[in-house]
């Protein structure tokens, strides 16, 4: 156990003969009690410093490890947040290109459907024209018959007869 001011201050010396001054060491021992009283006030203020820091410290280092878990929970939500953003880039590509490719289907049935509704007014056209030739060409035949003539012939002459009258 270490000693005390009091313990110091408490010692009794033996005395023989030619011993020390008495006086002189009573000086000396106050002079030590004052300095070890001194130096034990500053180890406690040492003390108390060492332990406010180490309080300090102690908070210090909870606030870093919060930070460092705040830091990795950020880390982790951002790329959680790029994830799912990537995820849902890919779904709006894959439904932009669903769409993309309806559009062309329908555009090429909608092209298909005029293709086809074109032949066929194309088919309807040569039948007209055909019929058409066939009908003109029949009724050029009828002028071309001598019946024409015969009936030309015979209104002229009805035509001669009234006016002769």
């Amino acid at each position: 156990m270490p000693l005390t001011p009091l313990d110091i201050h408490n010692k009794e010396f033996g005395r023989r003969l030619r011993g020390y001054d008495e006086d002189e060491v009573n000086e000396f021992l106050d002079q030590v009690i004052k300095d070890y009283e001194s130096l034990i006030r500053e180890n406690k203020d040492l003390q108390n410093q060492i332990l406010n820091l180490q309080e300090k410290l102690n908070h210090f280092s909870n606030i870093e490890e919060t930070l460092s878990k705040t830091i990795i929970v950020a880390q982790e939500a951002a790329d959680e947040v790029k994830h799912n953003a990537k995820k849902e880039a890919q779904l709006i590509i894959k439904e932009a290109e669903k769409n993309a490719e309806r559009i062309v289907n329908d555009s090429l049935m909608k092209s298909r459907k005029v293709s086809l509704e074109v032949e066929e007014l194309k088919k309807q056209a040569s039948i007209y024209r055909t019929r058409f030739r066939t009908l003109v060409e029949a009724q050029l035949e009828l002028l071309s018959q001598d019946g024409w003539d015969k009936l030309e012939n015979a209104a002229s002459s009805l035509t001669l007869e009234q006016s002769s009258r």
